[in-house]
């Protein structure tokens, strides 16, 4: 079961407000009673007023209460499990989280330009497979292959610098933990989008590309920031304290290394497209995702998860329904049975 708006649960406070406003009620009225003469005088006074319906019309507007906030909330329930073929190829995005992803030559910064552009290319898609891993002077997985895009997105955006504690941008690693996404054994088409500044502090990006075109793989690499460069500030709270400076106490400033990128792209028989266009980027994405071929992926179950609000709601509306006709006179039938030890 999952909620669709939990934000609605918290209308729930309002039911002991309600009971709270009745004990209120309740002592307010046998207050007054007292004030105006004997209990028990009044009572004989009206013989046909019930003690119990009172609280019973108070249990319904409750429960309809409850009802009407439960419908709101939209409970859904997985009423069946389903198989679902899926066609299409594997993804993976590496992204670069080193720190000269936080210049901001180009806006608002590197890294948020490169959440943004991995979302877009990743709201294009269609039935595709798709992983993430996250890399700066090493690598490590952040999503697993999975077609749960909601999912991939909520991880992209929790990306940031402070994931991996050595800094540097090592391609080479990247790519060679990309490849371990894929499946040796499956022909499904496999496509690597490497996202990054092209400053490799490694020596081996070369070598790692072309053994990952042995194993099937295609590169794309989208190049992020600009020739003339930015530096990067060290923020706190949004608010820049510093800038990043080498081991000369010299302000740093990053450029944009299209030549590596190009390479890996060329050696894999890939391509390279500069990131500071998104629509660009993502025509260009969509203009290679559409000549490599599709391949159906193993049956996949899922659960279909259905809306139960309207079950909620009906109930609220026929307890409502009930509480306009429940009267609080004595019922015949009910004082006959004194179900409820009144006094005749």
């Amino acid at each position: 079961m999952e909620l669709d708006e939990k934000k609605y649960l918290y209308l729930l406070f309002i039911l002991p407000l309600v009971v709270l406003l009745f004990l209120f009620n309740l002592y307010w009225k046998q207050k007054k009673q007292r004030e105006f003469g004997d209990l028990d005088a009044i009572k004989r006074l009206s013989p046909e007023r019930s003690t119990f319906k009172p609280t019973l019309k108070l249990v319904i507007i409750l429960l309809a209460l409850a009802g009407l906030i439960l419908g709101l909330v939209n409970p859904k329930i997985g009423t069946k499990m389903e198989t679902v073929k899926r066609e299409g190829i594997d993804i993976v995005f590496a992204m670069d989280i080193s720190k000269s992803m936080l210049a901001e030559d180009v806006a608002p910064s590197r890294l948020e330009k490169s959440k943004q552009i991995i979302s877009q290319i990743i709201n294009q898609l269609g039935s595709d497979r798709i992983g993430i891993v996250a890399y700066a002077g090493s690598a490590f997985p952040v999503l697993p292959i999975t077609t749960d895009y909601s999912v991939a997105k909520m991880f992209l955006q929790s990306m940031n610098t402070d994931m991996v504690s050595s800094q540097g941008t090592s391609l080479d690693e990247a790519i060679k933990l990309s490849a371990t996404y894929f499946d040796d054994k499956s022909k499904t088409s496999k496509l690597l989008i490497l996202i990054s500044d092209g400053e490799d502090h490694s020596e081996g990006a070369q070598a790692a590309a072309e053994e990952a075109n042995k194993q099937g793989m295609r590169i794309i690499t989208i190049g992020i920031g600009t020739d003339k460069g930015g530096t990067i500030p060290l923020k706190r709270n949004g608010i820049v304290e510093s800038y990043q400076r080498d081991n000369n106490d010299q302000v740093v400033v990053t450029k944009l290394n299209r030549a590596s990128l190009e390479a890996i792209a060329k050696a894999t028989k890939g391509g390279y497209v500069s990131g500071n266009n998104t629509k660009e980027v993502l025509e260009y994405i969509k203009s290679n995702l559409d000549k490599i071929q599709k391949t159906e992926f193993e049956s996949t179950q899922m659960a279909d998860f259905q809306s139960q609000f309207q079950w909620f709601l009906g109930i609220a509306f026929g307890l409502l329904f009930l509480d306009f006709f429940l009267l609080e006179g004595k019922t015949n039938w009910v004082r006959k049975l004194n179900l409820f030890n009144e006094e005749k």
